[in-house]
């Protein structure tokens, strides 16, 4: 029989250490689930629990360090996970109802590559687990100028398995009479896109982990010393301190409070506001079953159908202004619903007057190039970095959480386009 895991809750004590802390991602239904799964040792029997290897401490549980956590345990390492507020949370850039998940991604051949990888492993996850995380629906992609951006990525579409159809804005018309297309010149339909489950997968992921002989542990974190280039350990707001081989840090918009020094504005926390308008009782034309995840570029509106009953989703792509992950309101702002508003009445002139039934605020968690963090960090060799998620992280997940795992067990180096040096070379560095 293995040896029972122990999840421990700490409470947040001062406010000074909170600033300072790591971990974003549900308290509620996800820590009573994980404890369950604690106490039943019968559930979490797998041959992963006989392997013995190093000792890693991840902190933060949304969709790259939960994934990231999974990895690792399945790879033999013994691994805690420790998340201020758990999985899924409102404050978390993983939180909310859905994510997109697609292969559209211009000249960005790394990123359709992951997404098919991405696809591969959630399929992978519902057989495992016998839970529904992914619902295809398609993606339309309206174009409203030459669409070089959707154009450069129809080649490396084909190249890793991805079908899609070109339609002309008639054609779509006639599919997606809901529309209007007054202004789109073509459109692109991504037969595979579709959503994710968003703060459920989160909170399954942390169950897969238990399952496997995982350590949870929902408390603040805050960095310990580093002596002769190396992490000691992480400082919980219990005043326990736990150490480890290795160490991830995957807290996202917290990243820059944890290494002020090496992150400073490399990642900058964005407001994103979401909103959730209602569709007529009884008028399926905008339910997931008859409309697809759409996405209108190069302004980049988007949205989705369904989403678990919450209504029709839209929301503004474009970055908006700096935000406090931890202590920022998060209301929605009448000049969001009113630029949502405006777009759905002239693009989906049947809900012009539907009511707003449900918002948002998130963020995310910006890089200057918009590209991932997944590098060791410089002065600390048993310290990895993973974020960056930049508004587009969450449906590659469970390849961000492979491609983690195997940089910290050494298993292949560090992706180049991912690492700290970029943006040194870029600036000519």
């Amino acid at each position: 029989m293995p040896k029972k895991r122990r999840i421990r809750s700490s409470g947040l004590s001062r406010r000074r250490f909170f600033s300072a802390v790591a971990g974003a991602s549900a308290a509620g239904f996800v820590g009573s689930r994980a404890a369950a799964l604690a106490r039943s040792p019968e559930k979490r029997k797998s041959p992963a629990h006989s392997r013995r290897g190093p000792r890693v401490v991840v902190v933060g549980a949304g969709a790259f360090g939960g994934w990231t956590a999974w990895m690792l345990r399945r790879r033999g390492a013994t691994v805690t996970l420790v998340d201020a507020w758990g999985p899924g949370n409102s404050r978390a850039s993983s939180g909310g109802e859905t994510r997109v998940i697609r292969g559209v991604y211009g000249p960005d051949r790394i990123y359709t590559r992951m997404a098919a990888r991405a696809f591969t492993l959630w399929h992978e996850a519902e057989a495992r687990w016998g839970k529904k995380l992914y619902r295809r629906t398609g993606a339309l992609w309206m174009v409203t100028d030459e669409g070089e951006f959707v154009r450069a990525s129809m080649p490396i579409l084909r190249e890793n398995g991805f079908s899609y159809e070109e339609l002309t804005a008639a054609e779509a018309a006639k599919r997606y009479p809901q529309i209007d297309f007054n202004g789109i010149r073509w459109t692109l339909f991504e037969k595979q896109a579709g959503y994710l489950l968003a703060r459920r997968s989160c909170a399954d992921v942390l169950e897969g982990f238990l399952a496997e002989g995982g350590d949870y542990r929902e408390s603040a974190a805050a960095v310990g010393a580093i002596e002769a280039g190396r992490l000691t350990g992480v400082q919980l707001s219990d005043g326990t301190t736990i150490a480890g081989d290795a160490y991830v840090f995957a807290c996202g918009p917290w990243l820059a409070k944890l290494f002020p020094q090496l992150i400073g504005d490399r990642i900058q926390p964005t407001r994103q506001e979401v909103l959730y308008f209602g569709t007529p009782a009884g008028d399926d034309r905008f339910s997931e079953s008859r409309f697809p995840v759409w996405v209108e570029v190069p302004r980049f509106f988007y949205g989705i159908p369904g989403n678990e009953r919450r209504g029709f989703k839209i929301a503004d792509d474009a970055r908006g202004e700096p935000f406090d992950p931890t202590d920022g309101d998060r209301r929605p702002s009448d000049r969001a619903v009113r630029s949502a508003r405006e777009y759905i009445t002239r693009r989906f002139p049947a809900l012009k007057d539907a009511p707003l039934v449900e918002a948002r605020v998130c963020q995310y968690e910006n890089s200057p190039d918009h590209h991932f963090f997944i590098d060791r960090h410089p002065q600390a060799n048993n310290i990895w970095i993973v974020g960056g998620g930049s508004g587009h992280g969450f449906k590659h997940g469970p390849a961000v959480g492979e491609l983690a795992a195997d940089n910290v067990l050494e298993k292949k180096p560090v992706e180049p386009l991912f690492s700290f040096a970029r943006l040194k070379q870029a600036q000519g560095g």
